[in-house]
């Protein structure tokens, strides 16, 4: 069977009953029968232990995160645990275009999966709708005369779409009294996604849309958001959109899923008002970050950590036979140094890692062996996860691994935010990626000294590359090592608090592939097929 039509034979329990279950019925907003908005600042309790799931480095179709997130969220609940999972939000682009959906896959997934892949309570529509409304503020006040002196040339903040449309990467506005280059990036992709996800609360929320970064004056003085008297009504359409959002996985237990930011030019992870909710309802809470350990489990420790006082009790590394040899040139002996690579870019953070092999069918004991072989001789965890097939049941050698940390590590700085944007840059890319050598292009060269002039330079930092290499080069493979990256770009995110430090070209607006999923997708019968 496909993923919906396992969906669709099981029986969903009202979301009312999975609240029941939390204890926060009464603070439920329901948005049908099965999906419900949590009104959070309602939600007390003490904070159980937070789990971090994330990968070696991906095929292009992705090594299973959620599956086994939420097949350890099963595991978990079926051996009598107090357990919950906060993961992120599927983006429409992806879903219509290659990877498909977001929900996990076969025996584990969360339902109703076709509702949380497509408009599921309208978060992303309120994040484009409000990211809109601040771009044509900025155009509108440059068309009334510009009184605040806005560079068009300058301009730092693009329109946004939830949808993979190449056309969309690069634009011109053409106006009364200008004429100006503009660009779309997927809604994943905004800086109100990010700022979303990384909100305490409304009032922190607001204060942070104050704080983005518009644009410059026409004499290099930088403007923000709240200049423009905008983001009083950006607030009012995020109203909703900040509450997270109930759910179920296929063996009813609950599931909080909120925010969905770009593991690669942002931090990659659920929103921080949902991990904390989480926290609060479950004795254990199960998260993922995006991508490989490389991009979203570093930002989840230097972004979301750092601001929230957050520190993984365990941290799992999904791997998959597949993922391996293709890291290896199809040779597992070769690929296993793309494992090590990931193990040791966590050690920088934590020692507290379980290696999970999400197993396919047609992985050989040989070579379950041979992985299982290096974790012990390297001395770490391993567990096999078989949850795409066998739901919960699958992951309970997961959940005894879980289960049997007990050592509570705390988080300390991969870096201080005080010292130079070049040496932060530094620490990650040459310490942890093992690069020999950094150059940078002009132009960010250029942006830093900007940066520097006007002391907007002291926040974390994100590396924006490709998720198929611990390099800027999606080609280098496996465990590169002295090679060097190009700094090409960077971006301030300043109401999100953190610079984007751009290695390659980072595409923000994806295109469509030559057989793009919406080729499979149909509505017959009032029933969603081809969904996946």
């Amino acid at each position: 069977m496909t993923d919906i039509e396992i969906a669709h034979k099981t029986k969903m329990y009202p979301i009312k009953d999975i609240g029941d279950k939390l204890g926060i019925a009464n603070y439920l907003e329901y948005y049908g029968n099965y999906k419900a908005k949590i009104n959070y600042e309602d939600i007390k309790g003490k904070n159980g232990k937070l789990i971090l799931v994330t990968a070696t480095s991906p095929t292009p179709y992705g090594e299973g995160k959620t599956t086994v997130s939420i097949g350890l969220l099963d595991a978990l609940c079926q051996k009598g645990v107090n357990a919950i999972a906060s993961l992120r939000e599927p983006s429409q682009g992806p879903v219509f275009g290659i990877k498909g959906g977001a929900t996990g896959g076969g025996f584990s997934q969360v339902i109703p999966m076709e509702d949380i892949n497509l408009n599921f309570t309208g978060d992303f529509h309120a994040i484009t709708a409000a990211n809109n409304l601040l771009c044509a503020a900025i155009d509108n006040h440059i068309f009334q005369g510009n009184s605040l002196n806005i560079d068009e040339n300058k301009i730092m903040f693009n329109r946004c779409l939830d949808a993979n449309d190449r056309a969309l990467k690069d634009i011109t506005i053409h106006s009364k009294n200008y004429e100006r280059k503009e660009k779309f990036d997927i809604t994943a992709a905004s800086e109100i996604m990010a700022i979303l996800c990384l909100a305490k609360n409304i009032d922190d929320l607001k204060t942070k849309l104050d704080n983005i970064l518009i644009g410059y004056t026409k004499d290099s003085k930088p403007l923000f958001a709240k200049d423009l008297n905008v983001t009083g009504s950006m607030l009012v359409i995020l109203k909703d959109a900040i509450k997270p959002n109930l759910v179920q996985t296929l063996e009813h237990n609950p599931v909080i899923i909120h925010g969905g930011p770009f593991a690669n030019i942002a931090h990659g992870c659920s929103s921080i008002i949902a991990t904390n909710t989480a926290l609060k309802l479950g004795d254990y809470c199960i998260t993922e970050a995006g991508f490989g350990s490389d991009l979203g489990a570093l930002k989840f420790f230097d972004i979301k950590c750092r601001a929230n006082n957050l520190m993984p009790d365990a941290t799992i590394l999904v791997t998959t036979i597949k993922a391996l040899k293709y890291n290896g040139h199809d040779s597992l002996e070769e690929g296993i140094t793309n494992l090590e690579a990931h193990l040791n870019i966590l050690k920088n953070v934590t020692n507290n890692i379980i290696v999970c092999l999400n197993k396919y069918e047609n992985d050989t004991d040989e070579e379950i062996s041979f992985v299982r072989d290096y974790c012990h001789k390297v001395n770490v965890r391993f567990a096999i996860s078989t949850a795409y097939i066998d739901g919960g049941a699958g992951a309970l050698s997961l959940a005894d691994e879980v289960l049997s940390i007990t050592t509570k590590e705390k988080y300390h700085e991969l870096y201080a935010v005080n010292i130079s944007l070049e040496e932060k840059i530094s620490r990650i890319v040459k310490d942890i990626y093992h690069a020999k050598k950094i150059n940078y292009t002009e132009e960010s060269l250029s942006i830093i000294e900007e940066l520097k002039n006007n002391q907007l330079d002291k926040l974390p930092i994100v590396i924006a590359k490709t998720q198929y290499s611990i390099s800027d080069n999606k080609d280098l493979l496996g465990n590169p090592k002295d090679y060097e990256v190009t700094v090409k770009n960077i971006k301030l995110y300043n109401g999100a608090g953190f610079i984007t430090i751009y290695l390659g070209n980072i595409i923000t607006m994806p295109g469509l592939p030559k057989k793009p999923n919406y080729e499979k997708i149909n509505l017959i019968n009032n029933e969603i097929i081809g969904l996946s």
